[in-house]
């Protein structure tokens, strides 16, 4: 069926609807661009929003946009358009990462479209999860969300969960060691702001969205306000059992990324409307030499992305997002 060029006002929902998705310190590093003449989106990187100190090669950069890819894949499937994506298709222009042809169709993704009402489900808990095992159904339904988009889900043993708090653990060690390390995280997060309500940047971690200082228990919760003060912030007692997942590929390209980036993206929103919280950590992923110890050596999982807390839990709270005429440019 023939594509048909977009209202403006639908073209502003769609794009609005792909900033939801998740990114590293909520910094958004995304743009897009609508063709109205070819019906075609760009997904490109916004360079100026990597992490230069924690992020270097932008694999965390290319995991968020593909994120957005993924929404924005859903978001046509629920206005009865068929994505077809390109991933890298200009081997000149490293920003460019992926195009999107939305094009009208009688038969459209009912699995992609399903996913629709997540997206403004899914928010980024960092407040403490109950003692409760995920479901093995559930556990089989979010690896096979992963593998449709080309990644693998390892939900860890015993012992590889106790590695991985330790790789944690770790990595928070060395930040302490290391105070130019924090310098991403302190250009990105608000601890200023009122925890009643939000705050006035667009972007970023507000200090609402920080949860609560982890008094005890072991699950890998970033602690966004560091030594700086956080006005209001209350201590819990977090999980002492943590359910994790790792997301990964066989190869680490950026191609890679952004298919894992739409991975996370679809387990994220499959896990929310199955009544599961979840956050995400890349703090031992930010360290090379740490990162090459998170996985599981007899997984054929060769490179991880990123790690999932999954868990029955109080939801997170939504966070800023970027106007859309910041992040949306129509062309004809």
């Amino acid at each position: 069926m023939a594509a048909e060029p977009l209202e403006t006002l639908t073209v502003m929902h769609l794009v609005t609807t792909a900033t939801t998705a998740p990114s590293m310190h909520n910094a958004q590093p995304w743009r897009f661009r609508y063709h109205r003449a070819s019906h075609v989106f760009d997904v490109r990187a916004a360079p100026d929003r990597a992490m230069p100190r924690t992020d270097p090669d932008r694999r965390a950069l290319h995991l968020g946009c593909g994120a957005a890819l993924f929404n924005l894949r859903v978001a046509l499937a629920h206005a009865g358009r068929r994505p077809d994506v390109t991933l890298l298709p200009d081997g000149t222009d490293d920003d460019l990462l992926a195009v999107v042809r939305a094009e009208r169709t009688a038969d459209p993704d009912t699995g992609l479209a399903a996913l629709f009402p997540a997206i403004a489900q899914r928010h980024t808990s960092r407040h403490p999860f109950e003692e409760r095992e995920v479901p093995d159904d559930v556990r089989t339904a979010l690896r096979e969300a992963a593998a449709t988009e080309g990644a693998q889900l390892l939900f860890p043993e015993a012992w590889h969960t106790d590695t991985l708090l330790d790789l944690v653990q770790d990595a928070e060690g060395r930040d302490t060691l290391d105070p130019e390390r924090f310098d991403d995280v302190r250009r990105w997060t608000r601890p200023d702001t009122d925890p009643a309500g939000p705050g006035t940047a667009p972007d970023g971690v507000p200090a609402y969205a920080f949860g609560p200082r982890r008094h005890a228990g072991r699950a890998p919760v970033r602690d966004f306000a560091g030594r700086r003060p956080s006005t209001g912030r209350a201590d819990a007692d977090f999980e002492s059992t943590p359910h994790l997942a790792l997301l990964g590929t066989a190869d680490d390209r950026p191609q890679d990324w952004l298919r894992a980036g739409q991975a996370m993206e679809r387990v994220l929103l499959l896990a929310t409307g199955r009544g599961l919280a979840t956050s995400l950590t890349s703090h031992a992923l930010e360290w090379p030499d740490l990162r090459k110890l998170v996985r599981d050596p007899q997984s054929a999982m060769a490179h991880v992305h990123m790690i999932l807390r999954l868990g029955f839990g109080p939801p997170g709270p939504t966070t800023p997002r970027r106007p859309v005429h910041d992040v949306l440019d129509i062309v004809e």
